[in-house]
Formats: C-alpha cells, structure tokens, sequence
C-alpha cells in the first residue's frame, strides 16, 4: 500500500514536505518558494544500519515531528541505541522546548538527519547518566531506531517502537493490522505517551487532552492474553488489564480495568470502546 501524508516541519529550509511511503522506504519531496524541488529520501533503518551512519562523536540534527523544531546533537556512547547529548546550550534550550519547558522520559517520534539523509526514530527527553559537553543538560538522552534495545530490558522499548513508525509514516498502517492484545498495549502506551493521535485512532471517540492532564505516569502491569481462536471471527473483545497510574503529587494507584474492543467486520482494525470509568 501507498500513503500520502503532508508534513509541515520549521527546518532550516523552512519547505514543506510531502512523504510517500512505500513499504520501509519514504520519499520525501520538499518544496521551497522560487525553487525547484528538493528530494529526500526518509529511510526506515534498522539499529544495526544505523550504527555505522552515527558513530561516536559525529553530529547530527533531530527534527522534532510533531513541533518541527530541531537541534543539533553529539554522539557520546550506547552500544544497544544512541546516548546522545544536545551540541550546546542553544542546542539544550531547542529540547527543552519541544518538551514544554519539563524534563521527561516521554517518547516523542523525531527524524534523525544525516547531511541530506533522513531517518525515522524516537527520543526520550530525560538527562540522565553521564555528560560531557559545556550544554547545560546534565547527562545524555537517547534515540531509538528499530530494533534498538533498552539497557534494562534487553527488549525494544515498546513505545519507541510505534514513535519510530510514527516517525516513518506508517503508523496508522501498523495499529491497523494488530491484534487485540497488541491493540490494547498500544492504547496504554498512547496514554503513557500522552500521544493524543495514537489514543483518538485507536478509539472510537475523540479524546480531549483535559482527560489525562493529572496522569503523570502509567504503567501496564499485566494484560490478559487473547488467543487468536478468542477473536480472530468476532467483532468484540472484552480484555482485563492492571495498571499502576502516577498522578501528580499522590501515591501510584493501582486499577484493574476490562478494556472492551469492537470493530465492524473481521475485516476491519479494532477499536478501543471509551466507557467513562476507563480514564
């Protein structure tokens, strides 16, 4: 399948962009007022690809995707994905502003540039470890590209996984072909995310930002696991999930909640039912 979408991102080109997605392969063409068209390729590369592409020390732009802003960054370390610090304090206070002024470890879907190479990834926005540059950021944050694994886990990070997609293009495309169990993972992590195009695709009604403005936090638990045999002909689903929800300035909570998906055929993606007692 072939998707258009149109994205409008303040580089310093200032062009705007529209991206054709073909499988794991983007094309970008970019347009300038009195110029002639600018041709980008956007690549969905794996780790292993992209290793090499960024080795340490080298420099490279992350375009926010949602914002459009960019900085400029260093390579420092990471073996399982980029540790990565922001190149100075201009560079610092860019970042600072993508993430509302608050540090956080809120996966956001970027583009890593290259010289005129484009890649999809994510980042987090939490210093932590160890830092190096005069940038007033004290440590390093992380890019994730597919396939990257976290330190702890040895696992990819879920949510950097769909602000990869995202970042690609063919998000909608990968929350289209999930299963329920999967369907509800990626629910739980638009809210951790608090990605409010993740949560209003999934669900069947629009979701206002009021809604999860306490939430700090949340964290999946545990997720009842659906066999295939369980759904693949029907069109509803009920799965019970128990989740610790981080509100601001109160002790995590504990919730056990059945989370009920329906779609129109077994032809159609699932959805997320919205019940008032959900969020």
């Amino acid at each position: 399948m072939v998707k258009v979408l149109k994205k409008l991102l303040l580089i310093p080109l200032l062009v705007s962009l529209t991206i054709t997605t073909v499988g794991a392969n983007v094309h970008a063409t970019a347009n300038k007022d009195g110029y002639s068209p600018i041709s980008f390729d956007l690549q969905l590369l794996s780790w292993e690809q992209m290793n090499p592409i960024i080795p340490k020390f080298s420099v490279f732009t992350i375009i926010d995707v949602e914002s459009g802003k960019h900085f400029q960054v260093q390579r420092r370390a990471g073996s399982q994905h980029a540790d990565v610090q922001p190149l100075n304090k201009k560079e610092t206070q860019i970042m600072k502003d993508i993430y509302q002024g608050r540090w956080s470890w809120k996966r956001r879907a970027i583009i890593v540039m290259v010289e005129d190479k484009w890649f999809a990834a994510s980042m987090h926005g939490m210093p932590h470890g160890a830092g190096a540059l005069d940038n007033q950021f004290p440590g390093h944050f992380c890019v994730h590209f597919l396939g990257s694994t976290t330190h702890k886990t040895d696992k990819m990070d879920f949510s950097h996984k769909l602000m990869v997609y995202k970042a690609a293009g063919i998000l909608k495309e990968y929350l289209d072909q999930q299963n329920p169990n999967d369907v509800v993972q990626s629910f739980v992590a638009g809210m951790k995310e608090q990605d409010f195009f993740i949560l209003n695709y999934l669900a069947t009604e629009h979701i206002e930002k009021k809604r999860l403005a306490a939430i700090e936090n949340i964290k999946l638990v545990s997720i009842e696991d659906k066999k295939p045999e369980q759904y693949q002909n029907g069109t509803e689903i009920d799965i019970e999930v128990v989740w610790n929800v981080y509100k601001k300035n109160t002790p995590p909570i504990k919730e056990r909640k059945i989370i009920h998906l329906m779609r129109a055929s077994s032809l159609e993606p699932w959805k997320v039912l919205m019940k008032e007692d959900l969020l």
